[in-house]
């Protein structure tokens, strides 16, 4: 149900506000020993005809105890400014190198995971759109760090910016799967041939190195745009378990993983067959995987169920024209998939957001913030300052959720 900003603080409980060592005890008990595939907590590297080759480290721990396994040397870098880390091991679809960039803000304890957002890359019109994020090294980086990497949220010195001295990592985006594949040699359907879907792959290189680097932080915020957002959603219970200890909390920005009505099986399973989902979902999240291919919704649910004090929220525009147009491939039973999208009306994409949200979204922990717009993405740009809805701004709304873990629903009737 909705909570409105009048008498906001009056109508919260008390049990709302829980203490960081509850999220510590209770995230970390639900724990998944081996990790998305069982066994020795590694993700397969799979080829294309479904094979395995040698495992990459994984971190899914059972224990309170992350920095046991993992290895990487800690990152040194300058105070207080954008520095390219390089990630040999970590891969664009085009098969070369990448890595990720940090802030580190000295004295610190809290943290930003940020996934960068860019489409998606399912058959040949969607890969050309996402053809400019195919690498990504250093050069592009600094023109990143140049254009946004003190807007909107990464803003050092606005008062009002909710997250300002934070430490912040940026995992960029160049796989084209909204960071969750783990799959090689890959040729997409009326597409380009032999790529390398392994953004969720990747994140299990780079937190080699953030882990160490991170050890002591006590609070880390797992968000992104778009296909980050996305992205941030799919690897928010690696980084909880990588983090164990540590309150870990959600802000996806335009990624809204909605119902099977809306976002079509069939469209799922493109996704799910083309990047190799199966392998990355949460084993013990059986609901995920619908025999028609449907049900990635109910990682939501999952989330929720494991994490029950962990704080969730959603931002997005009711009328979202870019996830619209990538949702409609799925429309009459994904007629179009591989041609033009019929696309979905702005009044169908507002009725999934509510569905979501009075049905997904709808524990005292878990919060949205909709705007009543076509637009796409806020965070990450001078929007973030200037969106209001109901009363209440868009910072006001991630300060309660992150800082004051108050989370509400602004927006929709």
């Amino acid at each position: 149900m909705k909570r409105t900003v009048p008498g906001l603080l009056l109508s919260l409980s008390i049990a709302a506000i829980a203490p960081i060592a509850s999220i510590a005890s209770t995230g970390c008990a639900g724990a998944v020993a081996g990790g998305a595939t069982g066994g020795n907590g590694a993700v397969p590297e799979a080829g294309d005809s479904g094979g395995t080759t040698p495992a990459v480290p994984d971190p899914w721990v059972s224990t309170c105890h992350p920095e046991l396994s993992f290895t990487g040397a800690p990152i040194d870098a300058p105070a207080d400014q954008w520095t390219w880390v390089p990630v040999p091991e970590a891969r664009c679809r085009d098969g070369s190198s990448t890595g990720i960039g940090v802030r580190i803000h000295p004295g610190a304890t809290q943290l930003v995971v940020y996934f960068e957002g860019g489409g998606a890359c399912f058959h040949g019109a969607s890969c050309l759109i996402n053809d400019v994020l195919q690498r990504f090294g250093a050069t592009e980086f600094g023109v990143w760090a140049a254009a946004t990497g003190a807007a909107g949220i990464f803003d050092p010195v606005r008062a009002d910016n909710p997250l300002r001295g934070w430490n912040f990592v940026y995992v960029p985006y160049c796989t084209g799967d909204v960071h969750a594949g783990n799959r090689d040699h890959v040729d997409v359907p009326g597409g380009p041939t032999n790529q390398s879907f392994v953004g969720f792959r990747n994140v299990a290189h780079d937190l080699q190195r953030l882990v160490p680097t991170f050890k002591d932080v006590r609070h880390v915020v797992v968000t992104g745009i778009s296909a980050g957002g996305f992205g941030a959603a799919f690897n928010y219970d690696r980084l909880a378990q990588a983090f164990c200890g540590s309150r870990v909390t959600l802000v996806d920005d335009s990624g809204p993983p909605m119902g099977d009505k809306y976002l079509s099986p069939c469209l799922q399973r493109r996704w799910r067959d083309l990047w190799n989902l199966d392998s990355t979902l949460p084993a013990d999240c059986k609901d995920c995987r619908g025999a028609d291919g449907g049900g990635i919704v109910n990682y939501v649910s999952y989330l929720a169920n494991k994490y029950p004090d962990a704080d969730l929220g959603l931002i997005s525009a009711d009328q979202d024209s870019i996830i619209s147009l990538f949702f409609g491939y799925g429309t009459n039973q994904c007629a179009g998939l591989d041609g033009v999208s019929a696309g979905m009306s702005g009044a169908t994409f507002r009725q999934g957001l509510e569905e979501l949200r009075d049905g997904y979204f709808s524990r005292p922990n878990l919060g949205s913030f909709i705007v009543p717009s076509v637009s796409h993405t806020f965070t990450t740009a001078l929007t973030f300052y200037g969106t209001t809805v109901d009363g209440m701004t868009l910072p006001a709304w991630v300060d309660y959720l992150v800082n004051q873990r108050l989370a509400t629903h602004v927006g929709l009737p």
